[in-house]
């Protein structure tokens, strides 16, 4: 990946161009921009069959992270850690822009700060990272237009990412000075220790083929074609009991990179014991002996 050149700018849209012109180092953050329209930072949406929309709402600031906006999102993220029959919940940003990284007036106030003062800031963002990636239900970041160091974060501590063609991403940090750091553990998870260390100190901007190839997305959309995404995936997880999909995303967490031993066969012999036992366990095996729809996909 070599530095930006103009047609890399070309690509972007207009008002990223100018971010980029106003501060050639601007990336993950964005130029001061007018007052959002709506106060309202943090949208939610929720469908009758356990579909939820997410949605960072400052689309005049391309949705770019400031202290209440994380504040938001983490109460947003944990609301939906007890919500009952929610099976999928996808993250995405108002006015065709995931998110631009760090607010610009947010980083001039934090350059103030002591060193405490920005430990106890960037703990916020840590806990709404955490409290994504805590969500029982699958999560799937939906990148339109650009994902910007932290917005790049988010979208990996999601269980799945998919992106719209002409997407970008950077992890620009270390331009500005900085490093990476509450977002590196989820982007490590994704992309790997090795892909990690590239992105972060080469610190380029890179599209969307090249964020599948390094495991960043799963999945490039054409142009128009989100909402039949969002409806087919909706299907396909619609036949799927909610509290199993919860267990089977604490059992991925809670056993990956352990060591197999006879613990660890333990554990996962008492989990498959308790699910067979459980309400979902027997609707759903004896909806399918009886050949009908277990209760929850009805």
């Amino acid at each position: 990946m070599a530095d930006p050149t103009q047609s890399d700018l070309n690509a972007l849209d207009v008002t990223d161009a100018e971010a980029v012109e106003i501060n050639s180092i601007a990336q993950p953050l964005v130029p001061d921009a007018a007052p959002d329209a709506n106060d309202d930072l943090v949208q939610i949406r929720s469908t009758p069959d356990g579909v939820v929309f997410v949605t960072i709402n400052r689309p005049a600031k391309k949705n770019a992270f400031d202290g209440p906006t994380i504040a938001a999102l983490r109460e947003a993220f944990e609301t939906l850690h007890g919500a009952d029959h929610v099976r999928l919940v996808f993250l995405r940003g108002a006015g065709g822009t995931f998110s631009a990284g760090a607010d610009l007036g947010w980083m001039r106030d934090a350059a103030d700060w002591s060193e405490g003062d920005n430990r106890d800031d960037a703990m916020q963002l840590a806990y709404m990272l955490k409290a994504l990636r805590d969500i029982p239900a699958l999560t799937v970041a939906l990148v339109e237009g650009s994902a910007m160091g932290g917005g790049a974060g988010m979208v990996a501590a999601c269980d799945m990412a998919v992106a719209v063609e002409g997407a970008r991403f950077a992890f620009s940090e270390v331009k500005l000075g900085l490093i990476p750091a509450t977002i590196a553990p989820y982007v490590i998870e994704a992309v790997g220790a090795r892909r990690a260390r590239q992105l972060f100190l080469t610190a380029n901007i890179f599209d969307a083929d090249y964020a599948a190839h390094a495991g960043l997305i799963d999945m490039i959309l054409p142009e128009g074609s989100v909402d039949e995404f969002i409806s087919m995936l909706s299907d396909s997880v619609s036949v799927n009991a909610p509290g199993a999909m919860g267990d089977a995303k604490r059992l991925v967490n809670e056993v990956a990179g352990r060591h197999i031993d006879h613990g660890l066969m333990e554990d996962t012999a008492k989990r498959i014991a308790r699910a067979r036992v459980s309400v979902e366990g027997q609707e759903g095996v004896r909806a399918f002996l009886d050949k009908r729809k277990p209760v929850w996909s009805e």
